[in-house]
């Protein structure tokens, strides 16, 4: 199996950016745990983080013709992106959303995700183990 872990704007400060909220741990750092679980779980990932809107639309848009299913944490454009929402909701395989913090008990207009409505699920407030849950979520029984 194989699965595309899209990470969104921001997710490339891990570590540093609101280590209260987000915790102490490097993108660099959680790839590389989530990379040796999954090769455990014979599942192979791939990683892509980006800042801009359109690469992350790309990266939908190409994914299913390459993978299986999708863990995507949007950051910010969870709460705004109509055109990311509309991407997951054009391809054919699932996606599972993801949030380091638990986004419902957060500031008001945080708390709701346009993206979510069109993913096969949400996993919130669980850290880095988010990604883990949301692979095993995807790969199924």
């Amino acid at each position: 199996m194989k699965i595309l872990i899209l990470q969104g704007p921001n997710l490339n400060l891990l570590g540093s950016r609101e280590p209260d909220i987000y915790g102490s741990e490097s993108l660099e750092s959680l790839e590389r745990n989530l990379r040796e679980w999954a090769a455990e779980q014979s599942i192979e990932l791939e990683f892509f983080q980006s800042n801009r809107e359109a690469e992350l639309l790309e990266s939908l848009h190409s994914a299913k013709d390459n993978f299986e299913g999708i863990v995507f944490n949007p950051g910010a454009f969870t709460h705004s992106s109509i055109a990311l929402r509309d991407a997951i909701a054009a391809i054919s395989i699932p996606v599972v959303e993801v949030h380091l913090s638990e986004i419902q008990g957060r500031e008001s207009w945080r708390r709701s995700s346009v993206t979510a409505q069109a993913c096969s699920g949400m996993i919130s407030g669980m850290g880095a183990r988010g990604y883990r849950l949301a692979v095993l979520a995807l790969k199924g029984p």
